[in-house]
């Protein structure tokens, strides 16, 4: 066997089927597009969420909410994955992205207060939940708000 011999199984391609090429190809006068109408005629293309003149669903219902354009993106990362650093280290976002505990980006960060501490660390970060920096500042170690990329990311 060669290449130039590879077919592929039988029945496994099917010839497309050619539409209005005369009566003896069963797919002629309509070609496949039924009777008369909207839809038979060329040119022809639906609008996306078109029903038939009905109106349409995405203006039946009403409108809610509105989107924040002052709204502030944070990647989160909890009190409790602070424990894989060693007691007395300083914490900041690039070691928190080296350790692995958030992906590297460029929207700040923000600590949140699930879990409980076990080392006393110096946190560094963009900003602090309430518990968080309470939970921090129990087991000893300080939180210090960096300055900068605060704005909306």
């Amino acid at each position: 066997m060669n290449l130039h011999d590879l077919k592929p199984a039988a029945g496994a391609r099917k010839a497309r089927k050619r539409v209005g090429r005369g009566p003896g190809s069963g797919h002629g006068k309509t070609a496949t597009r039924g009777e008369k109408g909207q839809k038979s005629r060329s040119g022809y293309s639906r609008k996306r969420g078109f029903e038939g003149g009905q109106m349409p669903l995405h203006r039946r219902i009403p409108k809610r909410g509105f989107t924040n354009i002052f709204r502030r993106e944070f990647r989160t990362v909890n009190v409790d994955r602070l424990n894989v650093f060693e007691s007395g280290s300083v914490v900041t976002p690039e070691a928190i992205e080296d350790a692995g505990l958030l992906k590297k980006g460029s929207a700040p960060i923000k600590v949140l207060g699930n879990g409980e501490v076990k080392v006393v660390l110096t946190v560094k970060a963009h900003k602090f939940s309430a518990a968080a920096a309470k939970k921090i500042q129990e087991a000893g170690g300080k939180t210090e708000l960096l300055a900068g990329r605060t704005e909306k990311v």
